[in-house]
């Protein structure tokens, strides 16, 4: 390992534009792993740059916590991802974007239908869910949502 693929937290918040306390806080819930040096200061691999870019990509896409470390853990720590590994990662994120994309689209078609016919609700609507009927399947937005919300 060469001196220059180690950098210090001020390096990494510079370059991956989060402040210091947000690495911190993605340390604590164990998407990056620093180690200390013989003077007790925390060190970062080059490769934590784009770790946290990542992480970022997926917090805006609305990946939880839980699930961006889900994807992580299948990438090797302490050197930088390879296009192979990247590539793994994006077919699964494709897959969970796509259903985003679907979701938004019913939600976006439907709306303007619901809100349309005036009564704003599904329990007495007569376009949509005569005698409210969808009750039977669960609660919450089930024409609109997957699970119902």
């Amino acid at each position: 390992m060469r001196a220059s693929d180690i950098i210090s937290i001020g390096d990494l918040a510079r370059r991956t534009g989060l402040s210091v306390s947000a690495i911190r806080f993605y340390e604590a819930k164990g998407l990056i792993e620093p180690f200390r040096s013989s003077g007790g200061q925390r060190r970062f691999f080059r490769s934590d740059i784009r770790r946290l870019s990542f992480i970022r990509i997926a917090q805006t896409l609305g990946l939880s916590i839980e699930g961006i470390s889900a994807e992580l853990a299948k990438l090797p720590n302490g050197r930088t991802p390879t296009a192979t590994d990247w590539r793994e990662i994006s077919v699964a994120m494709r897959v969970m974007l796509d259903q985003r994309i679907a979701t938004i689209e019913r939600i976006r078609d439907r709306l303007d239908g619901c809100i349309g016919c005036g009564c704003l609700s599904l329990d007495k609507c007569a376009l949509y869910n005569p005698g409210d009927k969808v009750a039977a399947r669960g609660t919450g937005p089930m024409l609109v949502l997957p699970d119902g919300g």
